[in-house]
């Protein structure tokens, strides 16, 4: 099992930063990939942002240029860095790990953007 714990949600100005934390715990060799997705109120859970174990990453195209998602392996923690924050980036973001076999999703933490 892997055990994930968000953390760095809240409510921002629109134009404003956060950063989301989320550590991993347990069984984590073998992760091969860590995500952040989110789910807005009344909308399917959308991925914004992966990193493979190499390093690689992808954005969704609404985030590209603003998010930023990194890894640091030595603690077992990946970042998802938001700048110019919007309105519509307003959900519950989620963290995810990816093993061969298993998903793994965190409890969610809470993103609001006020206009």
């Amino acid at each position: 099992q892997v055990q994930l714990v968000e953390s760095g949600g809240g409510l921002v100005q629109a134009g404003g930063s956060l950063r989301l934390s989320c550590a991993a715990s347990g069984s984590i060799f073998s992760i091969n990939v860590m995500a952040w997705y989110r789910q807005a109120p009344g909308k399917q859970r959308e991925l914004v942002a992966a990193i493979t174990s190499g390093g690689r990453t992808n954005y969704v195209d609404s985030v590209k240029g603003r998010f930023t998602i990194s890894r640091d392996n030595a603690k077992n923690t990946v970042y998802l860095q938001m700048n110019s924050l919007k309105p519509e980036d307003t959900a519950v973001y989620y963290c995810n790990a990816q093993r061969p076999l298993n998903t793994y999703w965190g409890q969610g933490t809470r993103v609001t953007v006020s206009s």
